[in-house]
């Protein structure tokens, strides 16, 4: 049997071509996705970048800790303590101590993200002058050479300034450095300093009232010393999703592919079973043949990931999506996993055809190779059916139990997998009647194109549903994933329009001061809502230490500028002593107190006043600005008096904040900056997903129809003897494809459809604004690009088909 196999795949290696190629890539890209998870796994540790000299850092409590019976829970603390005033005292004492200071500098026209620092810590990175000189007064700053120059003058945020230095950039932020004495008045707070004295005597005097830092620990009072290894989790989540999309589509669509070259052949089964073969060599045969293909494609599928996983690693460092320095690195277990991943996937998409192909008889495989029949077996309906009850169980129960977890990423992009599965195993039973219903109009037109059309697409239920399935995929891919995202952002975008009654807001990146709110309030015709921006930890079961976002803000003002969303209690009922939650939290009885960590790492018990609902996860809590320490001014919403002119307000509030970093701007102009968006990470996760999947869908898709259209040689010549002329007969073709990427994308449509109704459910169930969006624009481009793949595909080889007819029957005459 091995023989024949081997002469089988040299014989017919058109049929083989698209289940190798596929495998092929299958292999690849799981080898590549495993190389590059492997290589996310540690970063590197980065050294000091603004203090690579300093002798020694001193920095404030910046973590909470929490003990809990199973250990000490740890969180970031939003306001970071600043060191303490005795301590500080005691360090002068020790040496020269050096205040640090950070805080956003808006710059019109300059990079978009400058952060400001007092000229006495550019020694420490070390930042050296190049031209120019060091600031003096507090008009005059010092930034890179590579976007301004001495002697130009920039407006920012807090007033124009002009240009008296610049230092060569490091690469690692874009620094604008103030006078320290400018530099203290635009940012009062100072949670860092240096000490230049003896490491152990720094320590006996900070005791355990602050950190201090030496050595490489300097680089964790930079600005984000995580950021490498959150990076790195993020890729994680995208090489993980994109290595199982990758393993998901590879045996989806190998397995189709195999499946259909198997039908195709039931002829010369049925000659090999009338020769006297067992079914048992039928199936080893087509066993042999699969696992020849797998060991082929497996080890050339290593050898491609080898040359594409260095271009991954640098896409995703120019997307920035990872640090500079992450490369491939020497990792073999990839290699194997993905090699015997392919060997198995091509065994397993085998199986079932190869036992089905060994069942028949003799005669019934002759009888069967006329007729497509038998498409749809009790083994694929039972499993089908099975799929899609457990699809509409766990949704059911995720919406009885937790209707939050759907709106989860990594929950819309693995639920339609089991849908995708359970359509496509279904499909034999779907595509007729699809067909006929696309075909209905064309077959309704003068002429016999249209009715050929919808009978040959109809007939050939194998061959039409192993063409709609990858296109099944493309296209419910693209809809339940960018779908979802857009469901989730129209539910945000109209959670903060119904959230919000100002008419103006006025933001601040760096926070306004007491004098710039004095102004601000006595802009006439003008009501004032100030809020800050802060957070409260709550111990959920005596043991996860959470997280929530937090405002803080005047009750009274609130309840003005503010249409909070509250299932239970009023605004006006917070206070100093109390707490507004979200339905979210494990206690949201209003009266019931909880016993929580403000933003600085203070522990407080405090009554809840109101209760709103979960959302879609961005109604945070609300406390009042005594337990938000810490937090700077840095949203203000303003509502005019009845009777107040909205252009003199306006220009009111810009003339308050002029000298402050304050922008004013409309509510439907606040609303569109902070409109939620897919953020970059995400959008090229979905990219590379969604190029997988075309890219499967292609190679399928060529692969089948050549397949179909090379085995359909015969009904061509037909039609030609009929009278057809070759155009006739490429156009009937190309129609054909047309149809069943029609049908593919119904399918498609119908699992998206039903994907993004499950979550359409839960945002109801969430007291969320509920509007399924799906994206038209991208399944049409989908929808586009397989229909092109389709009909060139089957247009090509059909041609070929012509033309040898054509040939062979001048040779005849």
């Amino acid at each position: 049997m091995l023989s024949i196999a081997v002469r089988t795949l040299r014989t017919r290696w058109i049929t083989f071509t698209g289940t190798f190629v596929a495998l092929a890539l299958g292999v690849a890209l799981i080898a590549v996705m495993g190389l590059a998870l492997a290589s996310s796994l540690d970063a590197p540790e980065r050294r000091p970048e603004r203090f690579a000299t300093a002798p020694v850092v001193v920095r404030g409590q910046d973590t909470l800790r929490v003990p809990t019976p199973i250990g000490v829970r740890t969180q970031q603390l939003a306001h970071p303590r600043p060191v303490p005033a005795r301590t500080v005292a005691a360090l002068r004492a020790l040496g020269r101590v050096t205040e640090d200071r950070s805080f956003p500098v808006r710059v019109e026209g300059g990079p978009g993200d400058p952060v400001g620092h007092p000229w006495s810590t550019a020694a420490f990175a070390p930042y050296e002058l190049t031209a120019g000189r060091a600031p003096r007064a507090a008009d005059e700053v010092v930034v890179t050479g590579d976007w301004a120059r001495v002697g130009e003058r920039l407006r920012t945020g807090s007033g124009a300034v002009r240009v008296v230095g610049t230092v060569r950039g490091l690469g690692f932020e874009n620094p604008v450095f103030y006078s320290d004495a400018r530099a203290a008045r635009l940012s009062p707070g100072s949670a860092q300093l240096v000490v230049d004295a003896d490491a152990a005597q720094v320590r006996r005097v900070v005791g355990t009232g602050a950190q201090v830092l030496t050595g490489d620990a300097r680089r964790l009072a930079d600005a984000g010393p995580d950021r490498d290894r959150e990076a790195l989790t993020a890729l994680n989540a995208l090489f993980g999703t994109a290595g199982g999309v990758s393993g998901f589509v590879s045996v989806f669509v190998v397995a189709s592919t195999f499946a259909f070259a198997v039908a195709q052949r039931r002829r010369e089964f049925g000659l090999l079973r009338t020769a006297g073969s067992t079914p048992g060599q039928i199936r080893r045969m087509v066993c042999a043949e699969a696992l020849l293909i797998g060991i082929l494609a497996s080890a050339t599928g290593c050898a491609l990931a080898s040359y594409a996983a260095p271009h991954l690693a640098a896409w995703v460092v120019d997307g920035g999506l990872a640090p500079g320095w992450f490369t491939i690195g020497d990792h073999t277990w990839p290699y194997h996993v993905a090699f015997w991943t392919g060997l198995l996937v091509a065994l397993c998409g085998v199986v079932a055809a190869s036992w089905r192909a060994g069942r028949t008889g003799p005669t019934q495989a002759l009888r069967e190779a006329s007729v497509d029949s038998g498409a749809l077996t009790w083994g694929r309906l039972l499993c089908g059916a099975a799929l899609l009850v457990t699809a509409g169980a766990t949704l059911a129960w995720a919406l009885a139990s937790d209707p939050g977890d759907l709106l989860h990423r990594k929950t819309y992009v693995s639920r339609p997998m089991l849908l995708i599965t359970a359509v496509a195993l279904l499909a034999p039973a779907l595509v007729r009647p699809l067909t006929r219903l696309v075909a209905w109009l064309p077959s309704r037109l003068p002429g016999a194109g249209g009715m050929l059309v919808r009978e040959n697409a109809a007939a050939a239920v194998r061959r039409t549903a192993s063409v709609a399935a990858p296109v099944l995929v493309t296209v419910a891919l693209t809809g339940s994933l960018l779908g979802a995202t857009a469901t989730l952002n129209r539910a945000q975008a109209a959670e903060a329009r119904e959230r919000t009654a100002a008419d103006f807001v006025v933001t601040s990146e760096s926070g306004l001061d007491r004098a710039a709110l004095r102004r601000l309030r006595a802009v006439p015709g003008a009501e004032v809502s100030a809020t800050a921006s802060s957070a409260v930890y709550v111990l959920e079961d005596g043991v996860a230490l959470i997280r929530s976002a937090a405002r803080a803000a005047d009750p009274r003002a609130l309840a003005a500028t503010a249409r909070l969303p509250l299932t239970a209690g009023r605004i006006t009922g917070l206070d100093d002593r109390s707490i507004i939650v979200n339905e979210e939290w494990q206690r949201h009885t209003v009266g019931e107190h909880v016993t929580v960590w403000l933003g600085d790492g203070t522990r407080r018990s405090l009554r809840i006043a109101a209760v709103m609902p979960v959302g879609t996860g961005d109604n945070g809590v609300y406390v009042t600005p005594a337990n938000a320490p810490g937090a700077a001014v840095d949203r203000v919403e303003v509502r005019m008096a009845e009777g107040a002119r909205a252009d003199a307000v306006a220009a009111g509030l810009r003339e308050a904040v002029r000298a402050s970093d304050g922008r004013v701007l409309t509510k439907a102009a606040w609303l569109r900056a902070t409109s939620p968006r897919t953020d970059g990470t995400t959008r090229l996760g979905f990219l590379l997903v969604l190029g997988i999947a075309l890219l499967y869908t292609g190679i399928s898709l060529a692969g089948t129809l050549v397949m179909a259209t090379s085995d359909r040689a015969r009904d061509l010549a037909v039609l030609r003897l009929a009278g057809a002329t070759g155009g006739q007969v490429l156009r009937l073709v190309a129609a054909e494809a047309l149809t069943v990427v029609a049908v593919g994308t119904l399918l498609g449509l119908l699992v998206a459809g039903l994907n993004l109704a499950g979550m359409g459910a839960a945002l109801g169930l969430l007291s969320a604004p509920a509007s399924i969006a799906l994206p038209w624009q991208a399944l049409g481009m989908a929808a586009g690009a397989c229909a092109v793949l389709a009909v060139v595909s089957a247009v090509i080889p059909a041609g070929v088909a012509v033309r040898r007819a054509r040939g062979m029957a001048g040779v005849r005459e």
